[in-house]
Parts: C-alpha cells; sequence; structure tokens
C-alpha cells in the first residue's frame, strides 16, 4: 500500500457514496481527505493534542485511499483539502476548477529509489533495460526524471508496468533489471547477490513531496482556516521533533492501515522529512528556483511529453500567497 496507488476498495467506494450524498461536513468544519501515508501523521498530533482547537478549527480527518475519488471530491466542493503529491495535483487541475497548493507536508528523503543489478552503474546504463515501475504514480515521474537528466526518457528502457510492490518483489525475483520501489524492498533488492542500490530520493530533495491542496474558490471563501490550518501544521510537526516516541504512537493509532504499528510507522517515517515552518518558508517561494515550482515544472514537462495532461495555468497562479509567506 500507499499513497501513490490508484486502487477501488469496495470499502472505499461505500464510504465515498454515502460521503457524496451529504454534505462534506458542517459549514465550520474542514474537511481533509488523505490516504494511508507516514507523512500525514502530523495531521493526527494536531487533532490529538488540540492545536486545530487552538487555532479555531474543527478539522475531520478522512481516509480516502484512491487518488481517483479524492481529487475529483475535492474539484466538486465535497472535500475541502486534499494531500497528495506535487505531480498528482497537475492530473487533476482544470480552467473550470483550479486548483493551488497550501504548503508541503513531508519529503521523500530515501524511502523511494531505485534497485538495479550490480553491473548496472548509473541510471544512463539503464537504457534498453527492463525497468519495472507504476505507470502514472510517482514513481514513473520520478523515474523520468532521473532519466531526463541524463538525456533519456521513459521510451529508453523497456517498461514493466506494476505496483511498487510487485516492481521490487520482481526485482528480487531476477525477472527484472531494475525496479522503482521503496521500503522494504529498496533493502530487500540490495541484499540480494545480484542488486544494489542505485539511487534513493535522499538525492533529489523537493522532487517526492506531498502537500496540501485546495480549489481557488475554496481558498477565497475560507483563506483564514487554510491559514490556521497550516499554523496547527507547523506546530505539529515541531511537537514531533521533541516527543518522537509519543509522535510516533499518536500519528500510527490515526493514520491506521498498514501503519497502524508504531515500529512499523517510526521504520517508515526515517525515510521521508516533516516540513516545517522554515522549510515551507523556503519551498513555498516562487523566487527559489530549487522550490516547489521546480517540481512542478518538471512534472508538467513530463507529463505533457507522456499525455498525462495538458496544463493551461501557469505554475506560478497555482502557488497559494498569504499561507506560508
Amino acid at each position: 500500500m500507499n499513497r501513490y496507488l490508484s486502487r477501488f476498495s469496495g470499502a472505499a467506494l461505500a464510504m465515498f457514496a454515502a460521503f457524496s450524498m451529504s454534505s462534506a461536513s458542517a459549514a465550520d468544519t474542514l474537511t481533509v481527505g488523505h490516504s494511508t501515508w507516514v507523512g500525514y501523521g502530523p495531521l493526527y498530533i494536531a487533532k490529538d493534542k488540540g492545536f486545530f482547537e487552538e487555532e479555531g478549527l474543527d478539522v475531520s480527518l478522512m481516509v480516502m485511499e484512491d487518488v481517483k475519488t479524492r481529487m475529483p471530491a475535492l474539484a466538486a466542493g465535497r472535500i475541502d483539502v486534499a494531500v497528495t503529491t506535487i505531480d498528482t495535483v497537475l492530473t487533476f487541475t482544470t480552467p473550470k476548477r483550479p486548483l493551488v497548493y497550501l504548503f508541503a507536508l513531508d519529503d521523500s528523503a530515501g524511502g523511494d529509489g531505485i534497485v538495479a543489478k550490480k553491473d548496472i552503474a548509473s541510471v544512463a546504463d539503464l537504457k534498453g533495460k527492463s525497468v519495472a515501475y507504476t505507470e502514472g504514480s510517482v514513481s514513473q515521474f520520478f523515474l523520468s526524471v532521473l532519466l531526463k537528466n541524463e538525456g533519456l526518457t521513459l521510451a529508453d528502457v523497456v517498461t514493466q508496468n506494476m505496483t511498487a510492490g510487485d516492481a521490487g518483489a520482481a526485482f528480487v525475483a531476477g525477472r527484472v533489471d531494475a525496479a522503482v520501489t521503496w521500503e522494504p524492498w529498496l533493502t530487500r533488492g540490495k541484499d540480494t547477490e545480484h542488486g544494489k542500490l542505485l539511487v534513493d530520493s535522499s538525492t533529489t530533495p523537493g522532487l517526492i513531496t506531498d502537500v496540501a491542496v485546495t480549489t481557488e474558490k475554496m481558498l477565497s471563501e475560507r483563506k483564514e482556516d487554510m491559514q490556521a490550518f497550516y499554523r496547527a501544521w507547523t506546530k505539529a510537526v515541531e511537537w514531533q521533533k521533541e516527543n518522537e516516541a509519543e509522535a510516533d504512537e499518536i500519528m500510527a493509532k490515526g493514520v491506521g492501515g498498514w501503519l497502524k504499528d508504531p515500529a512499523v510507522f517510526a521504520e517508515t517515517r526515517a525515510g521521508i522529512v516533516f516540513y516545517d515552518g522554515d522549510m515551507n518558508a523556503s519551498f513555498m517561494d516562487v523566487a527559489n528556483e530549487d522550490g516547489i515550482l521546480g517540481t512542478i515544472s518538471d512534472a508538467k514537462a513530463l507529463g505533457e511529453e507522456a499525455g498525462l495532461f495538458k496544463l493551461e495555468a501557469d505554475p506560478t497562479s497555482m502557488v497559494a500567497t498569504g499561507i506560508v509567506q
């Protein structure tokens, strides 16, 4: 399981159907849709420790695993905020219902990567090799950017479309030359006799980043609530730094699913970094070439090249002002 996968389940669909037949929440409730991912844990700290309440917010956190459910629900106004990766937002924003980035939540700092056979010395050496990854996911985006930096494209590798877990397992079994995956498959892959870690996301800060996103309409109507939501997030991240063990307990219980065990949560958390106030101030600054606009630009170019979408909006206009800044 991962935040990147697009999958439907009977339970999720039933929940969404019931949810869509009624209003998303009371007028003063901020409803946030998220998948099961370690990077969203501080949302539950903010709720448990009363940081949302301190900011005058009543926040409802809803697990909505499938991005193809979560993002249309946001666009239709059934939820107020969604959290997902930067590149994913570009697939769902439209001129009719434009989306805006509020702030960054977490960054993959070694939690994602590529395992490859030992004779593959660099990303450039992937040319002509069989590479397993999930098409249409952030794994594809990660691989595409790395290939682009070497003057290559996805057309230069032999694509094997499968989930990240299956990709890792296929590599461990020796069925593919390389796999774009995450833990525990990065470790399992590099521990095989034939494998090694070729590259991981610690070398690409800001590339695989989760963000809070809303619609332009919602931002205009509830900007003060969005500002308060961000302040509560930063309080939660600061609290997590000082109380790691208790924080893992709270976050594991809140996020649940495959992360419900605090030990598993802590192990997975080691591969990401939570964005605090200082990191957000730098990353969300549109004048920073290494910040969010750089990632949006990469995602735009590669997504349009792959025929996934055609972005009509100016990327700068998609970054909310007055939230972090």
